[in-house]
């Protein structure tokens, strides 16, 4: 049931889920995060690395070709991305939030977690769904004056 959750909306563990995203090269952002668990709520060090739309975690921070991601999270299916020092009450802390799910994760300084938010939130923008030729209105092929 949970990888049919997982399939239904965007998220998943699979390790080998990259679609053909070159995670070892040229990444767009990586660092140390602490992650909070899916399951278990503990707070877990993850290596984060973004790039091409996707935010992959690793165990430890050398990411090669043969490496496995722990998960990764397809930024476009991502609605926000803030502070969440109010909401955990814990210092540099923010949140990844898509329609069914908010995930948390905290920086190792407030620099480190606007560069995340910043780099996160022009990935959401860049890879989330646009408006299709096919969905434009033409309002003017309304108007037979």
């Amino acid at each position: 049931m949970a990888s049919l959750w997982r399939a239904a909306t965007g998220l998943t563990e699979k390790a080998d889920d990259h679609d053909g995203v070159e995670f070892w090269s040229n990444p767009e952002r990586t660092g140390w995060l602490t992650k909070q668990g899916e399951y278990i709520k503990t707070w877990r060090r993850r290596w984060f690395v973004l790039k091409q739309g996707k935010l992959f975690w690793f165990k430890d921070s050398a990411v090669t070709r043969a490496s496995r991601a722990r998960g990764v999270i397809p930024v476009a299916t991502c609605l926000t991305v803030k502070g969440a020092e109010d909401v955990l009450n814990k210092q540099y802390a923010f949140e990844l939030s898509t329609r069914s799910e908010t995930m948390y994760f905290i920086a190792d300084s407030e620099k480190e977690k606007e560069d995340w938010i910043n780099s996160i939130g022009r990935s959401i923008v860049q890879h989330s769904r646009s408006v299709t030729d096919s969905e434009v209105v033409d309002y003017d092929s309304n108007n037979k004056n």
